[in-house]
């Protein structure tokens, strides 16, 4: 792995600068708020996220097959106000993120699964705009990591090549998805240890 002629910083979002949008953490907490059957909820979830993901559905949709496939005795805005709630900025790196973008020189973009209504209201609430020249999101490129598509897509659109290129994520599988296409891959763990190996990058 080197990081020399590097020209382009992919990043996640999800674990990484935000929470996970709509993780099981999340979901676990709804049920309890809402009196809802968890283990009901979470096999519905995982019945359709997917398509769910990529945008093939819309939020409503979702909620139709994993909320109000029943009566319920709170409402469909509450329990989006819930969901949207659930985001909540990690630790240190955004807000450095924000400003190293302005001065790094290098173009930097998300590499994210999520919904389209959850992936738009974070971009708009937590300025996301601010650190990110695009977002290869799932929801509008149709496809998943680990898909090798969405990296060849990313890759393509970004007009970068792989050994140009580095991707951050704090699941390993992933990591190693996008290691597999030739992308110098790290494993983020700490904040501190991800702003290290980004400022090290222009050494």
């Amino acid at each position: 792995m080197t990081t020399s002629g590097i020209k382009v910083v992919f990043l996640d979002v999800g674990g990484v600068l935000l929470s996970n949008g709509w993780g099981h953490e999340s979901r676990q907490k709804a049920a309890e708020v809402f009196g809802l059957d968890y283990s009901e909820l979470d096999t519905l979830h995982h019945f359709i996220y997917n398509v769910f993901e990529m945008g093939k559905i819309s939020l409503d949709d979702y909620l139709d097959t994993v909320v109000f496939h029943e009566p319920r005795d709170f409402s469909r805005e509450e329990f989006k106000t819930f969901m949207y709630g659930a985001s909540k900025e990690l630790p240190d790196l955004l807000a450095w993120l924000k400003s190293w973008s302005n001065v790094c020189g290098f173009r930097i973009f998300s590499i994210n699964n999520e919904s389209r209504e959850i992936n738009d209201f974070r971009i708009e609430k937590f300025g996301l705009q601010e650190v990110f020249d695009g977002f290869f999101t799932s929801c509008h490129v149709g496809m998943r990591k680990p898909d090798p598509g969405i990296f060849n897509i990313a890759l393509d659109i970004a007009q970068v090549k792989p050994e140009h290129s580095v991707y951050f994520d704090d699941r390993e599988m992933l990591v190693k998805a996008a290691g597999k296409m030739g992308i110098n891959s790290f494993h983020h763990k700490k904040a501190e240890e991800t702003i290290k190996i980004l400022k090290n990058l222009k050494k």
